[in-house]
């Protein structure tokens, strides 16, 4: 474990919201970015299911957070617990990588079974709220750990998929880390890959960053070896949805090739995610559960198609890196280097 790298940067803010409470839950629909802003009110479980399958909240952190929200507006609409655990059990399976969202679905199960029937709906909805608490202060102390840890007067980072308040609520995990850079006035650029199928790194990583007014320059995902190349960047950094007991992360699909880039070029490799991430039951990268996800988000853009002819495709969500690739871990208890299941386990505890 590294000590000693805590720097304060002040409370990090930014102009973008993503989840709104304020006695209902709404949701900014992140399919539309960033040509349209437009919120959701998520009515029940069902509804944020099926936002949550489309990619209209999307982010290991934020989908823990939104379950969490769901299940409390079910408690206060039918407190049964039988009918809590079968809303639970599909918002836990929505999507199989992220372990955040059967987590806090867990959490939310067994506080509805330690409280009688009546209080079930405030109670959850106040752990809902804690959570939410949790994951805000979480982003900041990790925004300062991670700039901490990385040296230099001006640095170029390269970051993937979305990693900010998008993906978290609070300043984010890897985006968080730039915020603070920028804040400190460390930030030379911050490179976006595009992140296809989906484009979660041209579409919304870009337009949160200038919304907040942080330099940026998008990059095609081919096109991070020459960067890489070229001396520009001085660390990767990105976010994690799920992290194995051995250290291996999961994260969008194309993080494991930026690691093997970043490794050939010298370039440190940095992963920043919530200990709420972290999958002690998991042992190694093998055993994560990979989402494979519909052949139309490879074949298809705003439901046109590219090809006049089909073709089998191959869409992983995601992909692992493993811990041998990765510099440092950053939690917000603490940096993890080098990054090995003894270190982690005490996160874990």
């Amino acid at each position: 474990m590294l000590l000693g790298y805590h720097t304060r940067v002040g409370e990090l803010k930014s102009r973008v919201e993503v989840l709104r409470w304020d006695g209902s839950l709404q949701v900014l629909d992140q399919r539309l970015l960033p040509w349209e802003e437009r919120w959701v009110s998520v009515e029940s479980v069902s509804q944020a299911v099926a936002l949550i399958q489309s990619l209209a909240v999307r982010g290991a952190p934020l989908l823990g957070l939104v379950a969490a929200y769901a299940l409390a507006l079910e408690a206060q609409r039918c407190p049964h617990l039988d009918h809590l655990e079968g809303q639970g059990a599909a918002l836990a399976k929505a999507r199989p990588t992220a372990v955040n969202l059967p987590r806090a679905v867990a959490k939310m199960l067994s506080l509805a079974r330690q409280v009688p029937e009546e209080k079930r709906g405030p109670t959850l909805l106040a752990a809902a709220q804690q959570l939410h608490r949790e994951e805000t202060s979480a982003c900041q102390r990790m925004a300062e750990l991670g700039a901490g840890i990385l040296a230099g007067p001006r640095l170029g980072v390269l970051t993937h998929c979305n990693t900010g308040v998008l993906a978290t609520g609070g300043v984010g995990t890897a985006l968080g880390v730039v915020r603070a850079l920028h804040a400190q006035g460390r930030l030379a650029m911050l490179y976006a890959g595009e992140t296809r199928p989906v484009l979660q790194g041209a579409r919304l990583t870009v337009w949160e960053a200038q919304r907040d007014g942080i330099p940026v320059t998008l990059l095609p995902d081919g096109a991070a070896g020459s960067l890489l190349a070229s001396g520009a960047v001085g660390a990767v950094v990105v976010g994690a949805d799920r992290i194995a007991a051995d250290g291996s992360v999961a994260n969008k699909v194309g993080t494991y090739p930026l690691a093997v880039l970043a490794q050939r070029h010298g370039v440190p490799f940095v992963v920043v995610a919530p200990t709420s991430t972290l999958d002690p039951h998991c042992p190694t990268g093998s055993a994560i559960p990979i989402e494979h996800r519909q052949p139309e988000e490879v074949t298809h853009w705003q439901g046109k198609p590219w090809l006049p002819f089909e073709v089998t495709v191959y869409n992983p969500a995601f992909d692992v890196t493993p811990p041998e690739l990765i510099m440092a871990l950053v939690c917000e208890r603490g940096v993890v280097t080098p990054v090995t299941q003894a270190g982690l386990a005490e996160f874990c505890s």
